[in-house]
C-alpha cells in the first residue's frame, strides 16, 4: 500500500486545518516529534534515536515499562531505550511513542460528555480488536492496533471546547440516533477523523497512522477493496460500542459481517480482545462494560 499516495488523495498536498483557529489543540513533547521525523532516516542509527527519546524522562519511562511489561515477553531487563529500539525495532517503537505521547497529551484535557478512563479501556478494546481483525484480513497488526488506539483521539478536546452542538448529538441520541460523522458534517462541514488526521500530518506522524485515523467511520463498506490493510481493521473496530454512541448500530453490523465473512466470529474475537484487555490492563478490567458483555448480550437478542 502506498499510504503517501492515500494521504495525499484523501487531504490533497497542502493541508489545511479545518479546526476554528481558536480552539487549543493538544501539544507533543518535541522528543515525540523529532523522533518521528528522524525515524524515517534510513541512516538513524538506535543509538542517535534513542538519544531522543531519552531527553523525556517521561517517554523514556513508558517505553522501558513496555518493553520489559509481560505483554512483549523479553528475557532479561531492557534499561535503555537504545535497547528497546534495538530488540522491538525502529518501526515499533515508532508506533508505540506515537500512540503514548497521544493519550499522555490527552490525559489532562477535561471534558463534561466523556469520561477519559471509559474512552481509553473503549479505545484499547477498539485497538486489540483491530489486530485481531488485521490478522485475519492479512495486514499489519502493528499499525492496526496504533490506528484503534488514535482513531478518536480529538474526541476529548473536542467535546470540550466546542461543547454545545456534541451535547446535542449527545442528547438527541435516544430518540433519533445519527452517525457522529453524519451530524459533524452537517453541523460543521467537517468531521473528527478529518481534523484528527490533518493535526497529525502536523505532528509528523507515518502517513499509515494518518490514513488509518482519517478512514476509520469508512465502515464495513472499505473491505471492498481488493487489497485490504490496517485502514480496513480501524474502520471495522470502530463500528464496536462506545459510550458516545458514535456508530448507533454498529454492533448490529458487526454481528451481519458474521453471515457474509466465513472467517469473522465475532464471539470469538470478543474473547480474545478480553483476555489481552485483561493481560495489559488488569487494574482497570473490573469496572469496565467490556465488549464481550456487549456481544453476549447482542447475540442472544439474536438468537
Amino acid at each position: 500500500m502506498d499510504w503517501t499516495a492515500l494521504r495525499q488523495s484523501e487531504l490533497g498536498e497542502e493541508v489545511k486545518l479545518v479546526l476554528p483557529p481558536s480552539l487549543k489543540l493538544p501539544m507533543l513533547p518535541r522528543a515525540v516529534i523529532e523522533f518521528s521525523k528522524k525515524a524515517d532516516d534510513p541512516d538513524a542509527s538506535a543509538r542517535e534515536l534513542g538519544g531522543i527519546i531519552e531527553s523525556d524522562a517521561g517517554l523514556t519511562c513508558e517505553l522501558l515499562k513496555h518493553v520489559n511489561s509481560c505483554a512483549v515477553g523479553v528475557r532479561g531487563k531492557v534499561s535503555s531505550s537504545q535497547q528497546a529500539i534495538s530488540l522491538l525495532g525502529i518501526r515499533t517503537v515508532k508506533l508505540f511513542v506515537a500512540t503514548s505521547a497521544v493519550k499522555q497529551a490527552m490525559s489532562s484535557r477535561d471534558s463534561k460528555l466523556i469520561n477519559f478512563q471509559v474512552f481509553w479501556n473503549t479505545n484499547l478494546e477498539r485497538a486489540l480488536f483491530a489486530r485481531e481483525v488485521a490478522k485475519l484480513l492479512g495486514a499489519e497488526p502493528d499499525v492496526a492496533f496504533a490506528g484503534g488506539m488514535l482513531q478518536d483521539f480529538l474526541l476529548p478536546v473536542l467535546t470540550s471546547e466546542i461543547l454545545d452542538p456534541y451535547l446535542k448529538f449527545s442528547e438527541q441520541q435516544d430518540r433519533n440516533p445519527v452517525r457522529l460523522d453524519q451530524f459533524e458534517q452537517a453541523a460543521f462541514g467537517w468531521e473528527h477523523s478529518q481534523a484528527a488526521a490533518q493535526i497529525m500530518f502536523g505532528w509528523g506522524f507515518p502517513d499509515d497512522l494518518i490514513c488509518c485515523t482519517l478512514l476509520h467511520h469508512r465502515g464495513i463498506k472499505i473491505l471492498a477493496d481488493k487489497k485490504p490493510t490496517a485502514a480496513e481493521a480501524v474502520a471495522v473496530a470502530a463500528l464496536m460500542p462506545d459510550s458516545f454512541r458514535q456508530v448507533p448500530d454498529g454492533l448490529e453490523q458487526l454481528t451481519q459481517l458474521e453471515k457474509t465473512w466465513p472467517k469473522f466470529d465475532l464471539l470469538s474475537l470478543a474473547n480474545a480482545v478480553h483476555d489481552e484487555f485483561q493481560k495489559v490492563s488488569p487494574g482497570t478490567a473490573a469496572n469496565h462494560f467490556t465488549f464481550l458483555r456487549r456481544c453476549e448480550k447482542a447475540l442472544q437478542v439474536a438468537n
